[in-house]
C-alpha cells in the first residue's frame, strides 16, 4: 500500500546530493493486516477480505475480466482444498489465510534483507542500513534534511531518530547489527512478541497529534475520519458509532483518554486470532447451506468477496508447486 511519491520527488529535485532513497514514513514499513478497517464508511471493505485471502497478491488491482478471476480463483480452491473432498472447511481456509500472510511476510524480509545486504553478510550493521534506507549517514545530514516546515514534508531526524528506537529493541543481542531474524523483527514487530511496545508506542505516537502522550477522543476521530470536522457537523452514523466505541470500549477507565495500557488493548485484543476471525467471516458470507463448509460453487457465486477484479495472479507459484 505504498503511496504516491510525489513530495519524494520534490525532495529529490531540491537535496539531490543526500535524498536518493529518502522514504515517506508509510513507504516504509507496511501497515499491518488487522490495523485495517474491515468496515469503512458503514460498507465493508473487500480490500480486507482481499488482502487476508490473496496476501501479497491483491496488490494489483483491475487487471482481470470477472470470467479471468474466477478461473484464477478456482485454481486457487484446489490448493486450499488440501484433502481434495471438494469442499474447504474452516481448518483449510484458515491455512491459507495464514499461508499467504506468511509468504508475504518471508517475501518482504528476503527482499528488504538482499537490498540492504549486497555484500551478503550474516548481519546488517545500523549505519549499513542508514545510509541505503536515508542516504545519509550521520544525524546533522539528517537534520539538514528536515524540511518540514519549508515543504509540509516529515522530520527525517524523527524519522532516523524512530527507526534507530525500533532497530535497537529488534537487536535482541545488542551488539549493534541485526541478523536476519533480528531485521524481520525490525522490518514487521507486530509479528514478533517481544516487539508489542514498540508497536504500541509508535502507534499512539502517530494518533496523538499534540504529544501529551495519550489519545484523546478528537485525535482518535480525527485519524478515522481523515476530515476536518466542522461544529454542527452532521457526522455519519459510523463515526457516531466510534464515538461511542471510544467512549464505551476504548477509554476503560473513563478518564476520557486512551493511554499505552488502552492502546494495547485496542491493536492487540487479547484472545483475537486475525486468521480465525477472517475465516468465520468468510465461511459467513459465503456459506449458502450453512454447512460450515464452502464448495467450489459457493466461493466462486462470491469471488467478489475474496478476489473481486484484482489480478490474482497465483500463475507462478501454482506452476512452482509452491509447498502449502
Amino acid at each position: 500500500m505504498l503511496k504516491t511519491k510525489s513530495l519524494y520527488i520534490l525532495l529529490v529535485i531540491a537535496i539531490n546530493n543526500f535524498a536518493v532513497g529518502v522514504p515517506k514514513p508509510e513507504d516504509k514499513h507496511e501497515k499491518i493486516l488487522h490495523e485495517k478497517e474491515h468496515y469503512k464508511n458503514e460498507e465493508h471493505n473487500k480490500e480486507y477480505d482481499h488482502e487476508a485471502f490473496l496476501g501479497e497478491e491483491a496488490k494489483t488491482f483491475d487487471q482481470l475480466t470477472p470470467e479471468e478471476s474466477k478461473r484464477r480463483l478456482s485454481l486457487i480452491v484446489d490448493k486450499i482444498d488440501k484433502n481434495n473432498d471438494g469442499e474447504v472447511d474452516f481448518e483449510e481456509l484458515q491455512g491459507w489465510i495464514k499461508y499467504t500472510q506468511s509468504k508475504y511476510l518471508t517475501n518482504d524480509v528476503d527482499k528488504q534483507w538482499k537490498t540492504h545486504n549486497v555484500a551478503g553478510s550474516e548481519k546488517i550493521t545500523w549505519d549499513q542500513y542508514r545510509k541505503s534506507v536515508y542516504g545519509f549517514s550521520e544525524d546533522n545530514e539528517a537534520m539538514e534534511l528536515d524540511l518540514n516546515e519549508e515543504l509540509g514534508g516529515y522530520s527525517y531526524k524523527a524519522m532516523l531518530d524512530r527507526d534507530r528506537r525500533r532497530w535497537h529493541e529488534a537487536d535482541e543481542d545488542s551488539d549493534g547489527a541485526l541478523n536476519r531474524e533480528e531485521f524481520a523483527a525490525f522490518l514487521h514487530p507486530e509479528e514478533a512478541g517481544r516487539m508489542k511496545n514498540i508497536v504500541i508506542l509508535e502507534t499512539l505516537e502517530d494518533i496523538d497529534k499534540n504529544k501529551d502522550g495519550k489519545i484523546s477522543l478528537e485525535e482518535y476521530i480525527t485519524d478515522l475520519y481523515h476530515q476536518n470536522i466542522e461544529d454542527g457537523e452532521d457526522l455519519p452514523d459510523w463515526v457516531k458509532s466510534e464515538r461511542d466505541q471510544f467512549t464505551s470500549y476504548r477509554d476503560k477507565n473513563g478518564d476520557g483518554f486512551m493511554d499505552a495500557d488502552e492502546v494495547r488493548d485496542w491493536i492487540f485484543p487479547q484472545g483475537f486470532d486475525h486468521a480465525e476471525a477472517e475465516t468465520r467471516h468468510l465461511i459467513l458470507e459465503s456459506d449458502s447451506n450453512d454447512d460450515q463448509k464452502l464448495t467450489k460453487e459457493e466461493i466462486l457465486n462470491k469471488y467478489d468477496l475474496f478476489v473481486g477484479s484484482q489480478a490474482t495472479d497465483f500463475g507462478e507459484a501454482l506452476t512452482r508447486h509452491d509447498e502449502f
